[in-house]
């Protein structure tokens, strides 16, 4: 209210001060400071500042802390895809023996598988490079064909076979089994004199497995067909195979 009261004090001297001449001027105290003003409102933000320069890199000095007890253990991964098959091992130790089982029921040898047969030469009909052997000795269960000079198995196992043959030059004899050569045999008699080419093996046959004897024509099959010595093939039945 003072304030005002000396503002309209001074209006009033300044109206008369023009209308007469000035001869002493008036001057007012100075006001007290106002209220502070309510704060104003948040100015806008401003731009983004640049990066500072990098600071110095700290340094550890602490202590080093003891190591942490052991977390829980996770959820178990998903299986893997199998991998390869690794190498066999090496063969453990034998286990222990078992109980003994019942006896069996006795076998009849009459029932058993008795294949065997033996043949010589005395007037064959050619059969390609298959040397044959017409003249029957033995042909135990007939498997054994005079014709083609060839043995058929019936009963499966390992046979043994033997030949002893009379050459009258070079001689070169293959045992044959599946149309594979499993042995040969040769001789060289370039003299013509007669002499015995033989051999024989032992074969793991299987139902329908063929077993001849085949002679070479390049490296010789002067096989002898005289009167004066026999040639034989034979084979037989070792034992079989069970199951």
């Amino acid at each position: 209210m003072a304030s005002h009261f000396w503002l309209a004090a001074c209006t009033l001297v300044l109206i008369l001060a023009m209308a007469a001449p000035q001869e002493n001027s008036c001057s007012a105290p100075n006001g007290i400071d106002g209220h502070p003003g309510t704060p104003g409102l948040n100015g806008r933000p401003g731009q983004k500042g640049d990066i500072g320069e990098p600071g110095p890199s700290g340094r550890s000095i602490g202590a080093r802390g003891p190591k942490g007890d052991p977390g829980e253990p996770g959820v178990p991964g998903i299986p893997g895809n199998q991998g390869y098959r690794g190498p066999d091992g090496p063969e453990g130790p034998p286990g222990e023996e078992g109980d003994r089982g019942q006896k069996g029921q006795v076998g009849n040898v009459m029932h058993e598988a008795r294949a065997a047969f033996s043949a010589s030469r005395k007037t064959p009909e050619p059969n390609g490079n298959v040397v044959v052997f017409d003249n029957i000795i033995t042909n135990q269960d007939n498997c054994y064909s005079g014709q083609r000079g060839v043995f058929t198995c019936k009963d499966p196992g390992y046979y043994y076979f033997t030949f002893q043959v009379v050459s009258s030059g070079n001689l070169c004899l293959s045992l044959v089994h599946r149309d594979t050569k499993v042995a040969t045999f040769c001789d060289d008699n370039r003299d013509g004199l007669m002499q015995v080419n033989s051999g024989g093996s032992v074969l793991k046959l299987a139902r329908g497995d063929a077993v001849f004897l085949q002679g070479d024509p390049v490296a010789g099959n002067k096989v002898y067909d005289g009167t004066d010595a026999d040639s034989v093939f034979s084979g037989f039945l070792l034992f079989p195979l069970l199951g």
